[in-house]
């Protein structure tokens, strides 16, 4: 599988510099940067598995699902460039209920028809039940209930001062669980394995590891540039909305490296890594990658203020809830696995009528 991504990578990323240069049509540059980017996100995943093995299980998780969210980084800012507000809203939505729900959820299912009990930190569950809370339901929601009564400008200044507290939390939150309180959650992670680990080999060096993790940065920021150009066109001809694009297909694409990690680590018994990397990317993007996309809009010809529409916060906040109490037990099997996925395709089915 590795063989197939490194070919769609090397053979995609050149398409899309002739496309860019033929003007080859919407379509046909659609679907080029959508299988490139999942080329090269598979790309940057071995890459960082590689960093990870050294680095231990938490270490490893964040580091997924940060470059993982650095694609989905790369083509919000590019959209925001574009004045694509509501697309980006949307991404970033549907890379929560993606992550909680699909993501999750298919982790669950996967390793549940292997394994018929699956543990995991209960520490880690509680710790990230709070987060999910805070992000998802308190910093989500107060913008949308205090910007009833503002003008723009007043929502831009509420959207800038919430987004600096939410930055400033999630760094103190890796402070706090790789810092200060590391053998507090080191030691759950032994509770719950119950079982010695396995010694890993990276399956590149540190130095190689970096270089290819820059090289495919660089490719991903020029193919997400082109990306975003075909959206309007996409929409128009496919009936799809903004919402739509945003919740489902830049959601899917931007996500696909810790997508598959989560389930390939999943099926191997390793659902303490696969819960992090879900759950971990999930309180990322809410925490500091949306917070993240606010201060650069400020940059930009049209800002993004930290409101989103209803439905959109209805599906984050019942997939928070949902993923909440499923995991707070510490353990998973494949029926959780599929309540989680019936409950995206149920959202899915909803953003696709909107």
């Amino acid at each position: 599988m590795n063989k197939v991504f490194t070919v769609i990578s090397f053979v995609g990323v050149p398409l899309v510099v002739a496309g860019s240069f033929l003007h080859w049509t919407s379509l046909v540059m659609f679907i080029l940067c959508c299988v490139s980017i999942i080329g090269l996100s598979a790309i940057m995943g071995r890459a960082t598995e590689s960093l990870a093995v050294v680095s231990g299980p938490r270490i490893g998780g964040l580091l997924n699902a940060t470059f993982g969210n650095a694609v989905e980084l790369i083509i919000s800012i590019f959209a925001l460039k574009a004045g694509l507000v509501g697309i980006v809203l949307a991404s970033l939505t549907g890379s929560v209920i993606g992550n909680l729900l699909l993501v999750l959820g298919l982790s669950f299912f996967l390793g549940g028809l292997k394994h018929k009990r699956q543990n995991f930190s209960l520490r880690d569950a509680r710790y990230n039940a709070g987060l999910l809370i805070f992000a998802i339901i308190v910093a989500f929601v107060i913008p949308e209930i205090f910007s009833q009564g503002m003008d723009e400008r007043g929502t831009i200044s509420l959207s800038i001062g919430i987004s600096v507290i939410m930055i400033l939390l999630y760094v103190a939150g890796l402070f706090f669980k790789l810092v200060t309180h590391r053998g507090f959650f080191t030691g759950a992670d032994q509770e719950s394995q119950g079982k010695p680990q396995e010694e890993e080999e990276a399956e590149w060096s540190k130095g190689k590891a970096i270089l290819i993790l820059l090289l495919a940065t660089v490719a991903v920021a020029f193919v997400s540039e082109n990306l975003v150009h075909t959206f309007e066109e996409i929409g128009e001809r496919f009936g799809w909305s903004e919402l739509f694009i945003g919740v489902i297909i830049v959601a899917i694409v931007g996500n696909a490296a810790e997508h598959a990690s989560a389930l390939i680590l999943a099926v191997k018994d390793k659902m303490d890594v696969s819960v992090e990397i879900a759950v971990g990317s999930t309180l990322q993007v809410a925490m500091f990658v949306a917070p993240a996309l606010v201060l650069v809009s400020l940059m930009m010809p049209v800002q993004m203020p930290l409101v989103f529409t209803v439905a959109e916060l209805v599906a984050m906040i019942t997939a928070a809830l949902l993923t909440v109490v499923i995991t707070l037990d510490g353990e998973s099997n494949w029926f959780e696995g599929l309540t989680l996925l019936a409950a995206y395709l149920i959202m899915g089915i909803g953003f696709f009528f909107l």
